[in-house]
C-alpha cells in the first residue's frame, strides 16, 4: 500500500469516527450538544483536524443524514424482502420506517428536520437520499393504483409516514395505536389487488 493510499484510509476512518461520534452525542444529548469543540475532545483530535473534514456542524449533520439514509434504505429492503404479498410488504415497510424513526430520533432529525445542506428531489441529490426514496418506491410503486404515478404515490405515503413519526414522537398522538394507524394507512392508501 502506498503512503497516499494509507493517508486516504486514515482520513476516511477519521471521518467515520467524527460522524459516528456526532451521531452518538446527538442521540444521547440532542443536537444542541454537538459542537466542534466537544467532538474534537471526544475523538481526541484538534478542532483544525475536524475542520479539515467538515466546515462545521451543518456538514456533520449532513453526513449523519447520509449514513442514516443508507441504513434506513437497507432496513426497509430487509423488512419487505421476507414479506409475502403486497399488503404484507407495505405493512412491513411502514413498521420498519416508523421503527427506524423511533429508534434513531437524532438521525431522523438530521435526515428530515435539520439543515444538513442536502438537496432533496433534485439532480444534485446525494445518492444515499435517492436510494432511501428508491427503497420506498420499490414497495409502494406496486400499490400506487391504476393511473397514479408511482413516485407521486410514494411521496404521499412517505409524507404520511413522516407525519406519523413526527406526531408520535412529539406526543401529539395517543400512545398504543401505532398498529391501527399503520393498518388504516395501508388499507386506505394502498391499492391492493386480489390475486387472480
Amino acid at each position: 500500500m502506498s503512503v497516499q493510499e494509507r493517508k486516504e484510509r486514515e482520513r476516511a476512518a477519521r471521518e467515520r469516527l467524527i460522524v459516528a461520534t456526532a451521531r452518538e452525542l446527538a442521540e444521547q444529548q440532542g443536537w444542541e450538544a454537538v459542537t466542534t469543540r466537544r467532538l474534537a475532545e471526544r475523538i481526541e483530535y484538534s478542532q483544525p483536524v475536524l475542520y479539515s473534514h467538515f466546515r462545521g456542524k451543518r456538514e456533520i449533520i449532513g453526513a449523519v443524514a447520509l449514513t442514516g439514509a443508507a441504513e434506513m434504505a437497507a432496513l426497509l429492503r430487509a423488512a419487505t424482502r421476507s414479506a409475502d404479498g403486497p399488503r404484507a410488504r407495505v405493512t412491513a415497510l411502514a413498521r420498519a420506517y416508523l421503527g427506524f424513526a423511533e429508534s434513531n430520533p437524532a438521525v431522523y432529525d438530521a435526515m428530515f428536520q435539520l439543515d444538513g445542506g442536502l438537496a432533496f428531489a433534485r439532480e444534485d441529490t446525494p445518492e444515499p437520499l435517492k436510494d432511501g426514496f428508491a427503497a420506498l418506491l420499490e414497495t409502494l410503486g406496486e400499490v400506487a393504483g391504476e393511473g397514479v404515478h408511482p413516485a407521486l404515490f410514494t411521496e404521499v405515503f412517505w409524507a404520511s409516514l413522516h407525519g406519523l413519526a413526527t406526531l408520535t414522537r412529539a406526543g401529539r398522538l395517543p400512545p398504543g395505536e401505532s398498529a391501527h394507524r399503520i393498518e388504516l394507512l395501508v388499507d386506505r392508501l394502498a391499492v391492493l389487488r386480489s390475486a387472480p
